[in-house]
């Protein structure tokens, strides 16, 4: 026979066994009645809560009972301190205000632009102003340190003509004066002297009521109308009429020496019964 080591010992069997029952007993036990596991598991969570508190690594919370309790004697202990100590001594002081019963308005405005909180306020607006108007006007901007440019000898050509082109149209207007024909057929506005070289007959229209519309309409330079524009909306069969009338007129194209722009004239229309 080998004979077994000195340092390794023999597990008896049957203790084995009796280990495993046991083992099996308790969990049976364990899960087949809710209630023991319930307390259990309860007395384990509140073993481990007292353990980590005994510890040190959870605060512990304080029962409701127990906290009451405190409350009650630090309520106490503020009761008995009251009695011996006068708090109010602590208390800060502040200035009272003037009573303003039974004075005047003018007095009333004295009273109060004398007290040191309307001259802080005062004082507040007026520098709140002065940074505001010194935002608004800002500083002028420093010569240039370049030698200095003679801006009067500088000259647009371009700027000079226009302005003697204008100049001249001022001069030319008082001279030129509305066309017997145009003020006949009640043309006003800067086409009254301009001259037609082309007017076709009024429309024929049938009517039950005389009408008349007042229209503008706008010539191109080269005295093509361009576009017409009932003044006041009426009916819209007749304004469609008059406008395609207007539009077959010609006016004597604008000279070269004078400003190529639109001219415009408010013309009336007038629509007679037959």
């Amino acid at each position: 026979m080998k004979k077994e080591p000195k340092g390794r010992r023999r597990v008896n069997p049957f203790l084995l066994v009796l280990l495993l029952a046991l083992v099996g007993f308790l969990c049976w036990i364990y899960f087949s009645d809710p209630t023991l596991r319930f307390n259990l598991v309860g007395r384990w969570k509140a073993l481990t809560r007292e353990s980590r508190r005994i510890l040190g690594m959870e605060k512990a919370e304080i029962p409701p009972e127990e906290k009451r309790i405190r409350e009650e004697v630090i309520r106490k202990k503020m009761e008995e301190a009251n009695v011996q100590q006068d708090w109010r001594s602590f208390a800060p002081e502040y200035p009272r205000p003037k009573k303003l019963e039974g004075l005047d308005e003018k007095e009333r405005m004295k009273v109060v632009r004398e007290s040191s909180e309307f001259k802080e306020l005062d004082k507040e607006l007026k520098e709140f102003l002065k940074k505001k108007e010194d935002s608004f006007l800002p500083e002028p901007p420093l010569p240039s340190s370049k030698e200095d440019v003679d801006f009067t000898r500088l000259r647009d050509k371009g700027t000079e003509k226009a302005i003697e082109r204008l100049l001249s149209s001022k001069e030319r207007a008082p001279a030129e004066k509305p066309l017997e024909e145009n003020l006949q057929l009640g043309i006003k506005g800067p086409l009254a002297t301009r001259k037609i070289l082309e007017r076709p007959n009024p429309p024929q229209v049938r009517l039950k009521v005389e009408a008349e519309i007042e229209l503008t309409l706008y010539v191109l330079p080269s005295g093509i109308v361009d576009r017409v524009i009932p003044l006041v909306k009426g009916d819209a069969d007749l304004e469609r009429i008059a406008i395609q009338y207007l539009k077959q007129w010609r006016f004597v194209p604008l000279p070269k020496d004078q400003p190529q722009v639109e001219q415009w004239g408010m013309i009336p229309i007038k629509f007679k019964l037959q």
